[in-house]
């Protein structure tokens, strides 16, 4: 297992260092002047070669490459063209948000992907019905399926709030950026369960597509381990279905099912940068759509890199959660 680990971790950080190399080939391949962008159309020619030197863009590309991977070593995504500030500053502020709405989208996604294998599996009452609707919620654009749970869960019955993420101004704002766990560490639980009705609307649009997808999956894993000589025996050894479900065909049915997580997490990360729109979310889906209208490229590489390794993490913890639960996935 720890071998299997250390050759995730190195994997992980050779991938890490090639998407880096595609962000700044990305940000010289720009048309966008990084030097006439911070200082303004009006500098000097003076004024413009100083920055470029200070900066260090008079300097060959491979010496750019090493000063860029150095500074993205100590945490220096660069300074933002629109806000003027640090991106790792504006990072810090946008992306708890971000991260709330995917975690609980995430969360979402699982649990009806589990409902949907289950029920369909053991034909539960209802279950048909169950999977048409998500088959069709998952087969709308996220952007349409945001837009119309505003319609009817806001504007016609008045079940849910449509935009941002807390209906209280003085909502505590630290220690994790969380305000599920920020309101219950502060003793407000009207403000954890206010953030949680506020995010049921975006992180169930968002997690609709993986659902399903992660659901197919475990199903398909579920019916073929069902028929198997273990689920077989521990029947004949009077165990309930239930108890067999749990105990037996759940745990040697995960494995695929971890393995569609791991791809799902891209799209639920392309899913929330777009239903952010929709629901005037303030996460980091808000601070691209801003930064890309004035060519803002340092904070757009920095979400872009963000994303990546997010992703790239994701997937190692996944594969390491496979190994855990089938340990012949290590060997």
């Amino acid at each position: 297992m720890l071998k299997m680990i250390a050759k995730r971790v190195g994997a992980m950080v050779v991938i890490v260092v090639l998407l880096s190399a595609v962000v700044f080939g990305l940000q010289r391949l720009s048309p966008v002047d990084p030097v006439h962008s911070m200082l303004g159309a009006g500098a000097s020619a003076q004024a413009v070669q100083r920055q470029r030197h200070a900066l260090g863009l008079d300097q060959p590309l491979p010496q750019q490459y090493g000063h860029y991977l150095v500074k993205l070593a100590h945490g220096d995504l660069g300074t933002s063209y629109r806000t003027r500030r640090p991106v790792r500053t504006d990072l810090a502020a946008f992306l708890p948000a971000t991260a709330e709405l995917a975690a609980y989208g995430l969360l979402f996604a699982l649990i009806l992907a589990v409902l949907l294998a289950t029920a369909t599996t053991r034909r539960w009452p209802g279950a048909r019905l169950f999977r048409y609707v998500l088959l069709a919620g998952a087969s709308t654009p996220v952007f349409l399926l945001g837009i119309g749970a505003v319609l009817l869960f806001y504007k016609q019955l008045g079940w849910l709030p449509a935009a941002g993420r807390s209906s209280f101004v003085d909502a505590p704002s630290g220690p994790t950026g969380l305000l599920t766990v920020d309101g219950l560490l502060a003793g407000r639980p009207d403000v954890a369960l206010d953030a949680v009705l506020h995010l049921l609307l975006p992180a169930l649009a968002v997690a609709l597509g993986p659902a399903v997808s992660i659901g197919r999956v475990l199903r398909s894993s579920l019916l073929a381990n069902d028929s198997s000589a273990y689920a077989r025996t521990a029947r004949a050894k009077g165990l309930a279905e239930g108890r067999v479900l749990r105990r037996h065909l759940l745990r040697n049915s995960i494995g695929p099912a971890l393995s569609m997580t791991g791809l799902q997490v891209g799209l639920m990360f392309a899913g929330v940068l777009v239903i952010e729109q929709v629901f005037g979310w303030p996460g980091i889906g808000q601070y691209t759509a801003q930064s890309i209208t004035v060519a803002d490229f340092p904070a757009i590489a920095a979400v872009t890199l963000l994303l990546g390794v997010a992703y790239i993490v994701i997937n190692a913890v996944v594969d390491v959660l496979q190994a855990l639960a089938d340990p012949r996935v290590s060997v």
